[in-house]
């Protein structure tokens, strides 16, 4: 990534979501920044939940030209006509995927704070390596990707990387200068106002 380049936000769902309200709340938070892509990341395996929860927000993010892609679901990314799929098993299963999906379709994949992993993923065709979490969160077994990360990935590394996981400002303002794309999720979804709150997180962005 060029040191003149701001990162881009990459926005994610929260794991459960209500269609009677969260279209209106993505559509306003699309209309607020240049979001580059939106990944739709619930908990629940229910696939009738997951296909309704696709088809209304991909109705929104097609109108707004957004990439629209789904956590792990290879299956339904095809058949619900979504732009691609982020994997959560590091680089395992990437090189499958990227062949099933084809060249057009976004494959991502969740590395942790592995530099090896990442490479692997982007050496078998990531579009894209995610690291986190990035901040301190009770989830998890408390292992961080640290700056230092991104720091290396950004001078050695032309795969873009996605840094994510309990995002602060004090963190975007560090990470800014050695990542491509912030993941920001229940960091905003969380609060009254996600709108005033991705703003307060892009004027951490350092140009």
């Amino acid at each position: 990534m060029a040191d003149t380049e701001q990162p881009q936000i990459y926005l994610i769902t929260p794991p459960d979501i209500e269609l009677s309200g969260f279209p209106d709340q993505l559509a306003a938070v699309l209309d607020s920044a240049d979001i580059a892509c939106v990944r739709l990341a619930l908990a629940t395996r229910d696939e009738d939940r997951i296909s309704r929860a696709a088809d209304a927000l991909r109705d929104i993010t097609y109108d707004r030209d957004v990439a629209l892609v789904i956590s792990e679901h290879v299956l339904l990314a095809e058949r619900l006509g979504l732009d691609g799929v982020h994997l959560t098993d590091a680089a395992r299963s990437v090189r499958k995927v990227r062949k099933d999906l084809g060249d057009d379709a976004v494959v991502g994949a969740f590395c942790g704070a592995s530099s090896h992993d990442g490479m692997t993923a982007g050496e078998h065709g990531a579009d894209y390596v995610s690291f986190g979490p990035v901040g301190n969160t009770p989830l998890g077994d408390g292992t961080l990707a640290e700056k230092d990360l991104f720091q290396w990935w950004s001078q050695m590394i032309e795969v873009p990387v996605v840094a994510e996981g309990a995002l602060d400002t004090d963190i975007i303002a560090q990470l800014s200068p050695f990542t491509d794309f912030f993941g920001i999720g229940e960091e905003i979804w969380k609060t009254d106002d996600p709108v005033a709150k991705l703003a307060e997180f892009r004027v951490a962005f350092t140009a």
